[in-house]
């Protein structure tokens, strides 16, 4: 591993290295992927790391490509003491919003963990249910923190595969390339095809 990176990963992991050194056992990271798009669920990723884990290139998820997330959620994966998704589709979205639909979804995913963690870091959220499990919200924490990087990447992967799925349902629209989110592609092929069940209503209003 390069110097440089092996530099970059160490200081991704100070802020967690702090509560290990405080005895705290089990730390979660939580992010989400998709609060910004048209169509399409939001995911929210939660992972517990093994505290030896120290995964090249691991970073916030929108800072990778494609390829590379695929790669590092493997890893993730095998490296995690635990991991869960939290996902809510566009109907309950547009019933709720998507704040608090981002917080269910959450809530989700804390519970479908095997093992409780003793502290949640999670990225930017607060007023949420970490069902009593004590919780830090870190402004841009999927930058800052290597678990909550973690977490971004599952959440990203596990909705880009969502997408590229229903991108064979409803193959006009794109959803392959553009995952949901509102190119000029996607626009363009709501105005000639209208909505389809994957859509958010209370988003595309504008567009229809």
């Amino acid at each position: 591993m390069k110097e440089k990176e092996t530099e970059r990963l160490k200081k991704l992991k100070e802020f967690e290295s702090k509560l290990y050194d405080n005895k705290i056992k089990y730390i979660a990271g939580i992010d989400e992927a998709g609060r910004g798009p048209l169509a399409g669920p939001v995911v929210v990723g939660c992972v517990i790391m093994n505290p030896e884990s120290f995964i090249e290139y691991i970073n916030d998820s929108k800072k990778i490509s494609e390829t590379k997330r695929e790669i590092l959620y493997q890893k993730i994966k095998e490296e995690a003491i635990d991991f869960s998704v939290g996902i809510v589709e566009q109907e309950e979205i547009d019933k709720i919003n998507i704040l608090n639909a981002t917080k269910k979804a959450l809530t989700i995913a804390i519970d479908k963990l095997n093992v409780k963690p003793d502290i949640i870091l999670v990225d930017a959220l607060d007023k949420i249910d970490t069902k009593g499990i004590p919780y830090i919200s870190v402004i841009k924490g999927d930058a800052k923190i290597y678990s909550v990087s973690a977490a971004s990447i599952i959440a990203k992967v596990t909705r880009d595969r969502i997408m590229r799925e229903y991108d064979e349902v409803y193959p006009e629209y794109g959803f392959k390339k553009h995952k949901g989110y509102g190119t000029a592609m996607h626009i363009q092929a709501i105005k000639e095809h209208g909505i389809c069940d994957l859509h958010r209503k209370t988003f595309v209003k504008n567009f229809i």
